[in-house]
């Protein structure tokens, strides 16, 4: 990399190298020290990021609890394997796993009926008007005369 050859000719200060390449002077500083520390400069992203708390053996043992206890709750399941995280991470490593904890029913739902022999009318349609239907109209004429 040209910072890096710039830099390592000893012409230059890290600040002098971050001036001329347009570039922060943290990011000079870290580019040394990364390559320092592990003698390569490309990008490190795969290492970034909050490290899973279940382990591949913990997921290994969640499938053979379900196969086992396919009714257990996550709580349940998070005691019974003394698991360091929360009920809803293990949730959503059951779900990457495309695995259910969820009871299902065994026969088909049973089929609902009309609960009403005809359809009613509106709910005040049999209720004489409170507000005479001309009301609208006799209020706009007044406030034209006005």
């Amino acid at each position: 990399m040209r910072i890096l050859a710039v830099y390592d000719a000893g012409k230059s200060t890290r600040e002098e190298v971050a001036k001329r390449f347009r570039v922060s002077l943290g990011f000079v500083k870290k580019l040394l020290c990364q390559r320092k520390r592990t003698g390569k400069i490309e990008p490190r992203h795969g290492n970034s990021g909050r490290k899973p708390k279940i382990t591949p053996e913990q997921r290994l043992a969640l499938r053979e609890l379900l196969a086992q206890r396919p009714d257990a709750t996550l709580e349940e399941m998070k005691a019974e394997l003394s698991m360091p995280c929360t009920p809803q991470a293990i949730h959503y490593v059951l779900e990457s796993m495309d695995m259910t904890y969820k009871k299902r029913r065994c026969a088909q739902a049973s089929r609902t009926g009309w609960t009403s022999a005809r359809r009613a009318g509106a709910g005040n349609a049999g209720r004489k008007a409170l507000i005479p239907r001309d009301w609208s109209s006799s209020t706009s004429r007044r406030r034209k005369r006005a």
